[in-house]
């Protein structure tokens, strides 16, 4: 294998994540670094985005499979064929399963929307923040083991939570330092390759 970083992006929804950071890629030209957008519902604007620039993106729904094992089976034959190299999970909410950690070791990033190792295993981790009161949260990107939201800690961005903030405000924040924190990810990791 070539040290050439090949991403494939993996969403669950929407994808605005992924998304934005194709869009940078593209007004960047570094296209070439995105392989594949692994998508499970539509409409999704990340697939939108890839098809726009012509880069392969594949709906893969999990209620199609009899079971997750199985569904997982797919998603790693198609990064196979397409030679990608590392996994960005990016609003992508089933655990990683053994085939895919095996095939992908220390390949595969996330990003979690809290400040490790608070709010770990959430969907609703701004919510959740918000509801107990702290004054910081923020995002973590790390590589995943086989536990939800866990593994080694890439970046860590903090987000000042104020007192007049609501889920609306404070998502916001969130999105904003969201592409920053993610395009930072991805270049250590492709100089680390």
């Amino acid at each position: 294998m070539s040290n050439k970083v090949k991403w494939a992006f993996l969403c669950s929804s929407w994808g605005r994540n992924a998304k934005d950071v194709i869009d940078w890629h593209v007004k960047n030209n570094q296209i070439d670094k995105i392989g594949l957008v692994i998508y499970e519902s539509i409409p999704c604007g990340a697939a939108n985005s890839a098809k726009k620039n012509n880069i392969k993106q594949k709906l893969i729904d999990p209620r199609f499979f009899k079971n997750r094992d199985q569904y997982q089976q797919a998603v790693l034959s198609l990064l196979i064929d397409e030679n990608i190299t590392h996994l960005f999970l990016l609003g992508y909410k089933w655990l990683i399963k053994p085939p895919i950690l095996n095939a992908f070791p220390d390949r595969i990033i996330n990003i979690h929307p809290s400040l490790f190792p608070s709010f770990l295993g959430t969907k609703t981790a701004i919510q959740d923040a918000l509801e107990y009161g702290v004054k910081i949260s923020g995002i973590t990107t790390h590589i995943i083991d086989n536990r939800f939201d866990r593994g080694t800690i890439i970046c860590q961005e903090p987000i000042r939570i104020d007192e007049e903030d609501t889920f609306e405000t404070l998502y916001d924040k969130f999105s904003k330092k969201g592409l920053p924190i993610i395009l930072e990810t991805m270049k250590m990791v492709e100089n680390s390759n």
